[in-house]
């Protein structure tokens, strides 16, 4: 018997190698599918060795169409060989779910390949067959979806087989918005990083197109005019990714609205996304008047590359100026200057002399920042027309007044015309705490301009946004159909962001909020397109209940928000405990991790500690938000900005690598290229200081609470849940103590464990992907996943 047993322990050491030739390649979801291996014993702590990654995928390029509902989609993938004998392959393209396809064609190369569409109830086999095989869980993620089959094809050693996927696809419609679906899910299991995703699609329509939202992406959205629009996104190094979606409306009036409403069943509170989208067409000739003041700070600190670029930045301001304008520029060091005594017209003249003006600007001298922005407001007269003060400062207040209270009191007080302040921090020598209350008292933002990028690329990138406005001074009201009596509580609360000021050509407004209960409404804005009062009204319906997650993301997003109000709030305003607690539940449940709630992460850290928790955490606020200058002092403002601004879910969670956030900040010096666009700088902030929701190779890196780098290997988002790795398990955030106790015990790839992941359609078998133990929540059970027994067959 001895013989035996080594020839078959000899056996189970070489059925990786024996099976590497044949591998089945999901295009949802790489995985390598080896036969499976003979049935011979094995001793009870042996287990084979996991099976390797015979292939790269290099490249991926999705390219659609979408034609008024209809959408023709090509995925293009790029597979390598890595390995040293020839690999006979087959593709298993998991349909997306719940869509309409039709003329579904495979090329290999270019070469058409057969194949065949299997139903959900087939694919269901086909799919637990492979999780069987392999041992691995992450394919359950697709049951209870169709999938299109192929015949096997050769990929010789270190070749590069190009596989394109076409199909058409009947897009669905709900509240005005039309819905497309992208697969992405690819990246999750394959063990090597995709160097490039590129996504391109392509939107035509009959009607006027609006609303252009992606809940789940950064797009880059190119406009040609109001019936066509191209929309990008590229990743680079890509481990893990959610499928991309992209929700599109059409009006024809000046103005559209659409509102996404989310009400969970076990929660007293709904979510919303109102999107506010008006028309795209700008005719520079009848555009709105505005007034600009151009406020430079030309002290000692700016000496340099950053003065130069100053320059440059305020050229191209001047330079941007329509007949229409009025404008002046002031600059400060000791002592505040002005180009002229008072607001001037913007004629070729007046342009050509700001120009030489701004030519001869030098760095000398303290800073006066108190007198420089009571000089500028005091400059502006008009409330008929929008008043904009882009203000820029490197440094700390050194001349005139230097308590940030009251420099922020002095500017509102002499600000009559409720102009917009925007602030440019250019460096880490700024109060970033100063400005942040500068602009949240003046209805404006904070810009931070890091020490490695580009003065000129960010204030062009605002400019662009605020060029055109349509409607000043905007509010919002909410009437619902239902009577609701005065002394109830509100039916809409908690909106953000909380000042709604302008709305301009080509933006697109954001509100997120919670409501008490579902139910018909109407949504009405107001505002001012120049002396004239406009108003404008839209129906919506607001979720009585959600009976799937399609619109989940309006609570992640509405976290994300509410937690970069919490900061604001205690930064602006002090330290309070019950916003700290908030602030951690929040962390908790979402995912949403702070350089004060990092700590939650940590494996010794027990989550359902409220009490310790909501200590640690006021305490890392009280020492992080002391530092109102220095890197880690502008980083956290930064963070903050980018959570409040957030307009999807992925500015919530975004991915970061540990050298985009060590040491921020540190090193580099002003004349290097920074990113382009204030999209590419939004997303390179928050990548560095915020958690992302699925871990990375080598770990997520996020700053902890003392502005240093950390590296986060234990946390995961799937779907809506957030999961936390505690002790040698995955703990899904929503759990108690006392319900960890209780809960179902099952064994992966036992019966059980396909019944449950087939339950309810397939929708739970996301949460059940995970390889090692897991404690979760599931359709009012708590259950508790165990991987196998070592000798279980």
């Amino acid at each position: 018997m001895k013989p035996m047993w080594i020839a078959a322990l000899a056996l189970c050491w070489l059925w990786p190698e024996l099976a590497a030739a044949q591998v089945v390649v999901i295009t949802n979801a790489s995985v390598i599918v080896p036969p499976a291996p003979p049935t011979v014993p094995t001793p009870p702590s042996f287990r084979p060795r996991p099976v390797p990654q015979l292939y790269r995928m290099q490249k991926v390029e999705v390219q659609a169409t979408v034609r008024d509902q209809i959408a023709q989609v090509q995925l293009s993938q790029v597979f390598q060989n890595i390995s040293s004998q020839v690999l006979e392959a087959q593709i298993v393209f998991p349909m997306p779910e719940g869509a309409a396809i039709s003329d579904l064609t495979l090329l290999v190369d270019g070469k058409e390949f057969g194949g065949k569409i299997l139903k959900k109830e087939e694919a269901r086999s086909i799919y637990e067959s492979i999780v069987r095989q392999r041992r691995d869980p992450a394919l359950l993620e697709y049951l209870g979806q169709g999938l299109f089959q192929t015949s096997v094809f050769p990929i010789p050693p270190g070749a590069q087989r190009t596989v394109q996927i076409r199909y058409s696809q009947l897009l669905k419609k709900d509240a005005g918005l039309v819905d497309l679906v992208l697969p992405l899910g690819t990246h999750k299991h394959t063990q090597h990083a995709i160097e490039t995703v590129d996504i391109q699609v392509r939107l035509e329509t009959q009607a006027a197109l609006k609303t252009v939202y992606s809940p789940t992406h950064g797009i880059d959205l190119q406009r040609s005019d109001d019936k066509h629009a191209v929309c990008k996104v590229t990743l680079r190094n890509v481990l893990a990714q959610d499928d991309f979606r992209l929700l599109y409306g059409t009006n024809d009036g000046p103005l559209a609205a659409n509102l996404i409403s989310f009400k969970p069943q076990n929660q007293d509170d709904g979510y919303f996304v109102l999107l506010v989208s008006p028309e795209i067409r700008r005719n520079e000739e009848n555009a709105t008047p505005r007034s600009l003041i151009y406020v430079l700070d030309r002290s000692g600190s700016m000496n340099g590359e950053k003065i130069k670029q100053a320059r440059e930045a305020l050229k191209y301001l001047v330079r941007q100026l329509r007949p229409q304008d009025t404008f002046n520029i002031v600059i400060y060091d000791s002592n505040v200057e002005v180009f002229r005594p008072e607001l001037q017209r913007a004629d070729p003249e007046t342009i050509k002399s700001a120009l030489g003006y701004v030519e001869g600007i030098y760095a000398g001298g303290s800073t006066n920042i108190d007198g420089a922005l009571q000089t500028s407001l005091k400059l502006l007269s008009s409330k008929q027309l929008p008043s904009y003060v882009l203000f820029f400062t490197d440094g700390l207040p050194t001349v005139g007044e230097r308590d940030e209270r009251r420099i922020a009191v002095n500017a509102k007080s002499v600000n009559q015309v409720a102009a917009r302040l925007f602030n440019f921090g250019v460096g880490y020598d700024v109060n970033s705490r100063l400005l942040d209350r500068l602009s949240r008292d003046n209805r404006g933002q904070s810009i931070y301009v890091r020490p490695s990028e580009d003065i000129e690329a960010s204030v062009s990138a605002l400019y662009n946004k605020i060029a055109s406005p349509l409607l000043t001074d905007i509010a919002l009201k909410f009437e619902f159909d239902t009577p609701q009596e005065s002394s109830a509580p509100a039916l809409i609360n908690r909106s953000y962001p909380k000042q709604v000021t302008d709305l301009f050509h080509g933006e697109q407004l954001v509100l997120v909020g919670r409501y008490r209960k579902g139910g018909v409404a109407k949504v009405t804005l107001t505002g001012r397109l120049g002396n004239e009062q406009k108003s404008f009204s839209f129906p919506v319906t607001f979720a009585d209940k959600s009976e799937h997650e399609g619109n989940g993301f309006a609570e992640k997003l509405w976290a994300t928000r509410r937690v970069g109000e919490i900061i604001d709030e205690i930064d602006l305003h002090g330290h309070n405990q019950e916003l700290v607690n908030e602030m951690v539940d929040l962390s908790i449940r979402h995912g949403i991790i702070t350089p004060y709630t990092s700590f939650l992460a940590d494996d010794g850290v027990r989550l359902a500690d409220r009490e310790s928790n909501g200590a640690r955490a006021l305490d890392n606020v009280r020492r992080g938000l002391a530092n109102e200058s220095g890197a880690f002092g502008v980083e956290q403002r930064a963070i903050k900005g980018q959570l409040q601004k957030a307009d999807n879910f992925a500015a919530g969670r975004p991915q970061a690598e540990k050298k985009a956030a060590a040491a921020p900040g540190l090193g580099g010096g002003f004349g290097g290229a920074g990113p382009t666009s204030e999209r590419a700088r939004d997303a390179a902030a928050t990548a560095s200081s915020v958690a992302p929701a699925a871990p990375a190779a080598g770990g997520l890196v996020v700053l902890d609470e003392k502005g240093e780098a950390k590296s986060v290997n234990s946390l995961k988002q799937v779907g809506l849940k957030t999961f936390f790795r505690k002790e040698n398990a995955w703990q899904d955030s929503t759990v108690t103590p006392e319900q960890t106790k209780g809960a179902i015990r099952i064994k992966q790839f036992s019966k059980e464990y396909f019944d449950l992941a087939a339950s309810h359609g397939g929708t739970l078998a996301k949460y059940l992907v995970f390889d090692e133990p897991v404690v979760l929540n599931l359709a009012d059970k708590t259950y508790r996943i165990d991987p196998p027994d070592p000798d279980a067959k």
